[in-house]
């Protein structure tokens, strides 16, 4: 086998692709003997991890494979995006410790019990509004609202802000797709800081609000958090929310809008959902999530030589965890190209591998998606797709822009 293997992952062109050649091509650099080396112009490039065994290794090892400077990036971002972009989720501990831990023990029993209610109320609402509009968006009318709407009333979010933040979500998510344009010809780092500054500026009058205005809320536990004499100063809070806002909301709509386009297009695994809809759904959720993967890769950068199934990345290195290869491992799934809502078990690697940085709310996004789900199917049995997806030009994201659906 060759030492080093080639390919353009970077290339945006890639990701266009039919799903099935996308995946022959991870197949045959899962096989391939050698380093995956993915060359980008002007840059250092990186080394693609595509099997199953070298991306959890990677993620359990963060003293080796660091976060920092970017975990979302192929390329180191500019300081003014960075100021303003920066999160636990491109940290390394101890301070991505000390700024989970925070942020976990904000989220109190009680407030997951409120949050658990307010999943079900929002999924009847979305689904009686659905009843009355008939045909339409199924993206946006009811994947992107569902999470949204609970991130904004775990945080406290009011009403009137509900338009503006998902204005700015849509266009940080829109940023890597370059069919996106930026409002009134902005480039996309103009347009990328503007809408992160906007979460920045909310959450500062709504902190600034609840520590004299306590409620019972997400903003009010973060900031009055206070973890062996810490709590979170308002950049990190801030911070905190874009990372929330923007991570909630892909992973959740990706999912549901993935979830209908392949129970459209597997009338048989549809079938069996429907036959044993309590049975099923939880296998389901953890199939489309594996099956569509909707967080593609995470980057880490190496801060010291090691040697990860044979093969040696050098200190300073960059390598990217591909999550939809690992997910696709023959290794370890069985028929990994075909959907297969009964399988099991399913240790995929959809909301992270295990490590410090697997995804904080991926209990929340699994019952956004199950409770939506059953009211979906439950409601609305014959719910379809009426059109293939519009798919996201974009590799970090697997994203889907619009999905026409009727019933």
């Amino acid at each position: 086998m060759p030492s080093l293997v080639e390919t353009q992952l970077p290339d945006l062109g890639f990701w266009a692709r039919p799903l099935p050649e996308r995946d022959e091509h991870f197949s045959a650099l899962r096989a391939a003997g050698g380093r995956v080396f993915c060359p980008i112009s002007d840059q250092p490039g990186f080394y693609a991890l595509t099997r199953y065994e070298q991306v959890s290794e990677a993620s359990r090892n963060p003293e080796a494979f660091s976060s920092q400077p970017s975990a979302v990036s192929l390329i180191d971002p500019p300081p003014q995006i960075a100021e303003f972009a920066g999160s636990m989720i491109s940290l390394d501990d101890p301070r991505h410790a000390r700024l989970r831990r925070i942020v976990s023990r904000a989220f109190t029993p009680r407030m997951v019990q409120r949050v658990a209610g307010d999943v079900t109320v929002l999924a009847r609402g979305i689904v009686d509004d659905l009843t009355e509009r008939g045909a339409c968006d199924f993206v946006e009318h009811v994947a992107v609202p569902m999470p949204l709407r609970i991130i904004c009333s775990m945080m406290g979010i009011p009403d009137s802000a509900y338009g503006g933040v998902i204005d700015a979500t849509n266009a940080i998510l829109a940023i890597g797709d370059p069919d996106y344009v930026g409002p009134d010809g902005k480039d996309r780092s103009a347009t990328l800081k503007e809408k992160l500054s906007y979460f920045h500026g909310l959450m500062e009058d709504l902190s600034r609000h609840r520590r004299e205005n306590p409620a019972d809320d997400l903003v009010t536990a973060l900031t009055h958090a206070n973890v062996d004499g810490e709590a979170l100063t308002e950049l990190e809070l801030a911070r905190f929310f874009s990372l929330l806002v923007v991570a909630g909301n892909e992973t959740t709509r990706n999912a549901l809008s993935h979830a209908l386009a392949l129970l459209t297009t597997h009338p048989a695994q549809r079938e069996i959902l429907l036959a044993d809809l309590e049975g099923h759904l939880p296998g389901a959720v953890d199939e489309v999530v594996r099956y569509s993967t909707p967080v593609t890769w995470m980057r880490r950068t190496l801060t010291r030589d090691y040697e990860l199934l044979g093969q040696t990345y050098r200190s300073g290195e960059r390598v990217v965890l591909y999550y939809n290869s690992a997910n696709r491992d023959e290794s370890v799934f069985k028929d990994p190209h075909s959907f297969d809502i009964t399988r099991s078990p399913n240790p995929h690697l959809g909301f992270g591998a295990p490590g410090p940085h697997f995804c904080l709310g991926a209990h929340l996004a699994r019952r956004e998606i199950t409770v939506l789900l059953r009211e979906l199917y439950t409601r609305l049995p014959g719910l379809h797709s009426t059109a293939p997806p519009v798919r996201q030009r974009a590799s970090f994201i697997n994203g889907i822009k619009t999905l026409p659906c009727a019933f």
